[in-house]
């Protein structure tokens, strides 16, 4: 459903059975990223994992991030599908977008439906011949530092229940498109402040660095032994940390771009240690 057809060097690709409303949503939104901001890929993914089952980790610094990922799978040749909120499945226009284009739902408040809502999941990524994307931190990280947050063992235990590869995305720069602005949105008045940074970000021209990194070793992890989705959460988490180290080297304590809306009242426990702290 998701092949794709591969141009000259691998890196561009044009999704051929991916839903067409998926396709024009890709393409503007690659547009739209090359508009605010300049786009760097490091890493690969193994041609080997490419059109079957697979699972992305992604750390979470800004809004504007899911438009940086999409933009960097599409370079990639993948046409990705997220698990999003329940809130933006059902949201008026685009929620029905979304839903034709085979994006998952995840309603983390909704505890009756979590069960019915793993399994799910669990069948359609084993299933899947594209990718999905996970946030395993749940949230825009409020660490100083814009480190990723400690996360829930979701996306460990959606791995480890479907047996996919887990593939870890670092990512860095999205976080100076587009101001976080607040948790929910109650009115116009919420948006007034991600409008006026967003329509700043093409004249600042920021780099928006996406790293695919090696694909987590979980093979020796025990789906059925106790604290089997920790061990594999960890894992996870310091694939990512490690794959930004090198993309955010000249900012390792806290990011150059300051964004007064940003909470910063956590503490990463994957922030690595520097020499002589």
């Amino acid at each position: 459903m998701f092949a794709l057809r591969r141009d000259g060097d691998g890196n561009e690709g044009r999704i051929e059975r991916a839903p067409a409303i998926w396709r024009t949503m890709l393409a503007i939104d690659h547009g739209l990223v090359n508009l605010v901001g300049r786009l760097k890929i490091t890493g690969r993914i193994p041609p080997e994992l490419l059109g079957r089952p697979m699972l992305m980790a992604a750390n979470h610094i800004g809004v504007f991030d899911p438009f940086v990922l999409m933009a960097a799978c599409r370079r990639r040749g993948i046409a990705p599908r997220f698990m999003l909120a329940g809130g933006i499945l059902d949201a008026p226009v685009i929620g029905p977008a979304l839903r034709a284009s085979g994006h998952l739902r995840v309603d983390r408040k909704k505890a009756e439906s979590a069960v019915g809502q793993f399994t799910a999941a669990v069948e359609a990524l084993r299933e899947s011949t594209a990718p999905i994307i996970v946030y395993p931190e749940g949230r825009i990280s409020h660490d100083p530092g814009l480190w990723p947050e400690r996360g829930k063992t979701g996306a460990a235990r959606l791995a480890l229940a479907a047996d996919v590869p887990v593939i870890p995305i670092s990512q860095w720069g999205a976080h100076e498109a587009v101001y976080w602005g607040t948790e929910t949105v109650s009115g116009p008045a919420d948006l007034v402040p991600l409008a006026r940074s967003g329509l700043t970000a093409p004249l600042r021209r920021p780099v928006f660095r996406v790293h695919f990194g090696t694909p987590v070793d979980l093979s020796d992890v025990e789906p059925d032994r106790p604290g089997a989705g920790m061990r594999a959460h960890q894992r996870i988490m310091r694939a990512i940390t490690d794959g930004l180290v090198p993309l955010r080297r000249d900012e390792p304590d806290v990011p150059r771009f300051h964004d007064p809306t940003r909470p910063t009242d956590t503490r990463s426990p994957w922030r690595p240690e520097r020499p002589g702290s």
